[in-house]
């Protein structure tokens, strides 16, 4: 007792009450800032605190901002914009959750009946589509080349396609994809209950490589198979890069109806995703009811810039082939949202909400969750036979954007696109972002003020990195042969950011 006494104060703590306390300060802290930089639209907050804002900056050049020291003025003018950009988007979402699931479904059903009576809707049926006079695409087969090298690569390039199909054939047919290890068919719920995700992605490869019986397999499955009546959730991305895709691209190189009707009864189908108050559409549809959604984890309900933004090549060509402007009339929609919008630093963040029409979180990435919406800004232009100027000029402001903001070069002389979020520059550049230097080399032929030289340079030194990365990442696994070695590199990364190994942190 005596020794208890002496030990015990009232005022003092005990070691685990300490380390309570610590534990519960630090999560107030780690609160605190998760709440300035990953709720959405947290930079509109954080350009009143740590940054000024491009249309505050452009006042106060023209001189229509008050000083803040009369309580009136600059803050007052901010406040009132943020408190009806506020109110706007709370009124527009607010009439979208209103709304019931039979009400969003009579909806969709209302447009379905006046497409039908322009002979745009599904009521048209896809046997009055319009004669088209189909020409076949010079080049596309029946050519070797005389190099004995280069057609050594491509017959080995073959036999690695014939042995893939083959085994998909065999283990996967019908399925989404093959699990090579446990030689079963698997099917991601991307796309909920339709399949055949893998035969219409091969049929222009099969095509091109003179595969032709397996074509015609691939062929024969789409036409007795391949169904979109069904009550799925999909990822109107994906399904529009994979099977609308893969169907355009399998009836231009053929020729056969059987890929243009199919095409266009499931553009049919992804239609009421752009029901939205903006017309940007969902990330998920229903192809039943035609209810739409976002990914629950993106900024708050926000669609994905890569997602929405890689529709217009398909949904243009769905136009051309059914004779129905509805197709196109949607995707360009979504160039009227993107220029009305002001863009930071010229720069477009992955996510924008679709019922309030404002960015989300002010993350850009020309890898993850950005990168092909600049590739399909670039096509556009080059498949339009280059008369698409707004594509044009989307692509290459987009691109001088990205030059001025987010391309380094690190301390190794290594050029790289870094991530912008709020302003702050995250120097890394993951693999997905490595198909950018085939991307700027494309458009280098139509570069403005004679930059072709430039942009060659830039794709080249970009593709570079990309190239150390998987040579370098390769030697340095390697070495990881003992928990001790591993340790050994993880105190280099820590300690020696100029390590090579900090590339691959």
């Amino acid at each position: 007792v005596g020794l208890r006494s002496k030990s015990a104060s009232p005022t003092s703590f005990r070691l685990t009450e300490k380390f309570i306390l610590l534990l519960v300060f630090s999560a107030f802290i780690t609160l605190c800032f998760g709440a300035i930089f990953f709720l959405p639209d947290s930079t509109k907050l954080l350009s009143g605190v740590f940054f000024r804002s491009s249309s505050v900056e452009a006042e106060t050049r023209t001189g229509t901002v008050s000083d803040t020291s009369t309580g009136t003025g600059k803050d007052e003018k901010i406040l009132a914009k943020i408190r009806k950009d506020h109110e706007k988007a709370l009124l527009e979402a607010k009439d979208t959750l209103q709304k019931g699931a039979s009400e969003i479904k009579q909806d969709i059903k209302s447009d379905k009946e006046k497409l039908a009576l322009n002979g745009q809707g599904k009521g048209a049926k896809t046997d009055s589509l319009p004669f088209v006079q189909y020409e076949r695409p010079p080049g596309a087969t029946g050519h070797e080349p005389a190099d004995p090298d280069i057609k050594a690569k491509r017959a080995k390039i073959k036999e690695m396609m014939q042995f893939s199909w083959d085994n998909y054939k065999r283990y996967a047919w019908g399925s989404n994809e093959l699990r090579p290890v446990s030689k079963q068919g698997h099917s991601s719920n991307l796309f909920g209950s339709l399949k055949g995700a893998t035969i219409v992605d091969a049929l222009d490869t099969l095509y091109i490589m003179e595969m032709y019986d397996e074509f015609e397999a691939a062929t024969e499955w789409v036409e007795r198979n391949l169904d979109f009546n069904m009550n799925a959730e999909i990822s109107v991305f994906e399904v529009n890069i994979r099977f609308v895709g893969g169907l355009l691209s399998a009836y231009y190189l053929s020729g056969k109806e059987v890929f243009r009707r199919k095409a266009v009864e499931l553009g049919e189908k992804l239609l009421p995703a752009f029901k939205t108050p903006t017309g940007i559409p969902w990330a998920l549809l229903n192809l039943k009811s035609g209810i739409g959604r976002n990914w629950p984890w993106a900024s708050g309900g926000s669609s994905i810039l890569a997602e929405y933004g890689t529709l217009h090549l398909e949904f243009m060509h769905l136009s051309a082939l059914s004779g129905r402007p509805v197709f196109a009339e949607k995707v360009m929609n979504i160039r009227k949202v993107l220029n009305r919008l002001d863009k930071p630093q010229g720069l477009y963040p992955n996510y924008l909400n679709p019922n309030s029409g404002q960015w989300g979180q002010h993350h850009v990435s020309v890898g993850g969750l950005g990168d092909s919406f600049y590739e399909y800004l670039l096509k556009a232009w080059l498949m339009s036979d280059k008369t698409d100027e707004e594509g044009k000029k989307l692509y290459y402001d987009a691109l001088q954007a990205i030059e001025k903001n987010l391309i380094r070069k690190s301390s190794g002389g290594l050029t790289y696109i870094a991530e912008w979020k709020g302003g702050l520059l995250e120097h890394k550049m993951g693999h997905l972002t490595c198909f950018a230097g085939g991307m700027i080399a494309l458009g280098a032929d139509g570069a403005p003020d004679d930059k072709t030289g430039h942009q060659m340079e830039l794709a080249a030194e970009i593709t570079r990195t990309c190239h150390e990365s998987y040579t370098r990442t390769s030697e340095w696994e390697n070495c990881f042969e003992n928990v001790e070695t591993k340790m050994l590199y993880l105190y280099i990364y820590i300690y020696d950011p100029s390590s090579p190994i900090h590339l691959f942190g």
